[in-house]
């Protein structure tokens, strides 16, 4: 990924709504949501979330499938996964030892909001 897609990434999840739907369509997986599900489950406008949706499909982290009468949108979770193997990806000097908390992350279950984490021993 450059740098300037990068750019567009971060400046379209850097609006409230934008992230909101992002993260929507993340737990929507691969099924997807239309734009009225989505205008309706987060309480937005059709015509603001339009606007939003077009800044998301901008940024390639949500694409657009049309499904007979209706457009269905996913996230894009290749396009999310390259924005983070870019900030990666000169992550720890060359000693990726280092970085062994963040591969543990990606394969702990994910914690509800306001959790608190579990203990852990410190290495």
């Amino acid at each position: 990924m450059e740098k300037s897609a990068a750019l567009i990434a971060f400046a379209a999840l850097g609006q409230e709504t934008r992230l909101d739907v992002f993260r929507l369509l993340v737990k929507a997986g691969p099924e997807g949501m239309t734009a009225g599900a989505i205008s309706e489950a987060l309480d937005v406008r059709p015509n603001t979330l339009s606007t939003h949706l077009a800044a998301l499909a901008r940024s390639g982290l949500v694409h657009a499938s049309r499904e007979g009468r209706s457009i269905h949108y996913f996230a894009d979770l290749s396009a999310v996964q390259a924005l983070v193997l870019y900030l990666l990806q000169d992550c720890c000097g060359g000693q990726p030892e280092l970085c062994a908390p963040i591969a543990e992350l990606a394969n702990a279950p994910v914690q509800p909001p306001g959790a608190r984490p579990s203990a852990r021993p410190i290495p």
